[in-house]
């Protein structure tokens, strides 16, 4: 729906030359949403991780208290022999002062009442720690066993993506040295290509290179349904002179949407793709020199996985 709202924008701004305060401040706002949208998709990222940590955290705290329950135990099982070995000693002495007086005999008794009384709570009091050492034990493992879900749900997240950044790099490897790069970068792949091999300066139609570079990739990500895919125009931060659009905002949305339609047409589903225009406020170089804003003037691609998958594990 936030893509036709803004199709039929341009659209609207392409036939009548200017833009309502109003509409432009609605698709600031729809882009405000959206990077938001991008920003709580790398917190999430951020979170899995952080959880991922507290998690082998509470393991060794587990372990640790394992260890310490393993102590108790065996502590209770030598007082539990000491007080088997004082029983027998008390039922030999029984035994022998059973020719003794009553009195002496009946105080006897009681003693060893008292004792076997102690004894009978000692063996209680071991029975519940060992339950309780044998819960202890099912958590432990039930925690160990989804660690290490996790772990391979990672791990195959990241081999997914070097397998990802290697195919791309190998459909794109005529365009290297020509300003595209492909980057793998905290769990992402970052795919930048200059503006020199897309647009004419304060265009954002795709020239026939360009196009061909785009087409490649999308071959690629067409085959690779559950990466989110991220195309953010940049631009320098010489102000727009054409009549057509409003400034550098407009710009960069309308370069980032050019190469959406390009990537659409060639098979990539449209609910993996976002459009973004960063317009002049992401420079990666100097806007002081030609050779800087060159390096500004840009199409970033941003390819991240689906953690469902994570989140899924850590919800259960």
């Amino acid at each position: 729906m936030l893509k036709k709202s803004i199709q039929l924008f341009f659209i609207v701004l392409t036939l009548n030359s200017c833009v309502s305060k109003k509409l432009y401040e609605e698709l600031e706002e729809k882009y405000n949403k959206l990077h938001n949208s991008n920003s709580e998709l790398i917190q999430d990222k951020d979170d899995l991780l952080a959880a991922k940590k507290q998690i082998e955290t509470e393991l060794e705290e587990l372990i640790q208290k394992h260890q310490e329950l393993e102590t108790q135990k065996t502590i209770l099982d030598n007082n539990f022999a000491s007080l088997q070995n004082k029983y027998s000693n008390l039922d030999e002495s029984y035994k022998l002062l059973s020719t003794q007086s009553s009195q002496k005999l009946r105080a006897q008794s009681e003693k060893n009442q008292e004792l076997l009384a102690k004894l009978d709570e000692k063996e209680k009091r071991l029975e519940l720690e060992s339950s309780r050492l044998e819960k202890l034990q099912k958590e432990l493992d039930a925690r160990s066993q989804q660690i290490t879900e996790l772990e391979n749900l990672i791990a195959a997240k990241e081999a997914q993506m070097q397998e990802l950044k290697n195919v791309i790099a190998k459909a794109l490897h005529k365009f290297e040295g020509l300003g595209l790069t492909v980057e793998q970068r905290n769990g992402k792949i970052y795919v930048s290509i200059d503006n020199k091999l897309l647009f004419n300066s304060g265009s954002w139609a795709v020239g026939l290179e360009g196009k061909n570079a785009i087409e490649k990739l999308a071959k690629v990500l067409a085959k690779n349904t559950d990466i989110n895919v991220l195309i953010e125009g940049h631009t320098d931060n010489v102000p727009y002179k054409g009549t057509t659009l409003l400034d550098n905002w407009d710009l960069s949305v309308k370069r980032a949407t050019a190469i959406v339609r390009i990537l659409q047409n060639k098979g990539v589903n449209p609910t993996q793709i976002t459009a973004a225009g960063r317009s002049e406020y992401v420079p990666i170089e100097t806007n002081k020199t030609a050779k800087g804003r060159a390096k500004n003037r840009r199409i970033e691609i941003i390819l991240t996985p689906n953690l469902d998958e994570i989140t899924n594990l850590l919800n259960n």
